[in-house]
């Protein structure tokens, strides 16, 4: 899933584009071999500026060679988007091509009907109207992003990158994307919504768990509880669960989980210890246990998924010793 085709159009907002753009259009290969190879079309290719040194292409006939096509959002969802890249977005899909539409670029997968019988997101502001212009597709306003398989889509401004991110995480496993985040200085990662390959909620700044959940994350080898927890944070179990969900929209529990999958994620990546090992270093106990929970939370096993993602190693990832 290499080749990259960023779309440009009449109307196309350049914020979500310049993401993608830094995304998938600066090589990479220190962090992940093959990088994606990004080349932007459509109306003024070259409207990004000098800075991306990509080649830009008018028209949208090149879609048809891309593994991957990425719709930026459109800045004025009360008009039909244009038809030429509708019917390029739809004719690149049918052919094989993965499409990810950033804030209200939902409207042109929509538009192409894409989206149809599927679940989708947008901008939380224009959900209500994509709903209605488009009533078989079931819009979620409350998610960061949506990931259909072929078809993504995400909610607005910042999500846009939440989704590029996934998208790389998808591709070329956790510690890539966690390397690449860390370049970037963004979140490495907030939770989309959907289950394939996604690791838990990162805390964001100023949250009043900062402190305690980090040190959870430092600690995720011991056989941490709730009342621990909440001890270290200086309330009670309730108090605590209630500032969990307002900070994460997870109980404790169900967070402490995901981080242990998203721990035991990049030893599978980055080593070659056994998976009794990674089940010990993340808290789990046995592989069994670790199985069942790799299972619940990436609908794989833990053996799969070294083999989808060990061949390609973040350089600022350091492996670990047996």
């Amino acid at each position: 899933m290499t080749s990259v085709a960023l779309v440009l159009y009449d109307g196309t907002m350049l914020f979500e584009a310049a993401m993608a753009a830094e995304v998938f259009g600066v090589d990479r290969s220190d962090i992940a071999s093959p990088w994606y190879d990004l080349t932007i079309r459509g109306d003024r290719p070259d409207r990004l500026g000098d800075w991306v040194s990509v080649p830009a292409v008018p028209g949208y006939d090149g879609l048809e060679v891309a593994h991957t096509v990425v719709v930026p959002s459109l800045a004025d969802v009360s008009q039909e988007p244009p038809a030429e890249v509708v019917a390029a977005v739809r004719a690149a899909h049918e052919r094989g091509a993965r499409v990810l539409a950033l804030c209200t670029g939902a409207f042109v997968l929509a538009a192409a009907g894409l989206l149809d019988g599927r679940r989708a997101t947008t901008h939380w502001a224009h959900a209500d109207l994509l709903a209605a212009r488009h009533p078989t597709i079931d819009v979620d306003p409350d998610v960061l992003y949506v990931d259909e398989g072929s078809v993504l889509t995400s909610a607005g401004k910042a999500a846009a990158m939440d989704l590029c991110l996934h998208v790389v995480r998808v591709d070329h496993g956790t510690a890539a994307a966690n390397a690449l985040a860390r370049r970037l200085v963004v979140a490495p990662h907030r939770a989309g919504g959907q289950a394939q390959f996604v690791t838990a909620p990162v805390p964001e700044p100023g949250n009043p768990l900062d402190e305690v959940m980090h040190w959870a994350v430092e600690h995720l080898h011991e056989p941490l509880t709730v009342r621990e927890l909440a001890d270290r944070a200086g309330v009670s179990t309730r108090t605590l669960a209630r500032q969990f969900v307002a900070a994460t929209g997870w109980a404790p529990l169900r967070w402490l989980s995901a981080q242990r999958v998203r721990l035991a994620q990049e030893l599978l990546e980055t080593t070659d210890v056994t998976v009794e090992s990674v089940a010990a270093r993340t808290g789990m106990g046995s592989a069994a246990t670790l199985r069942r929970h790799f299972r619940q939370a990436l609908a794989t096993s833990p053996d799969a998924y070294r083999r989808t993602f060990q061949g390609t190693r973040s350089a600022d990832t350091r492996p670990m010793s047996p």
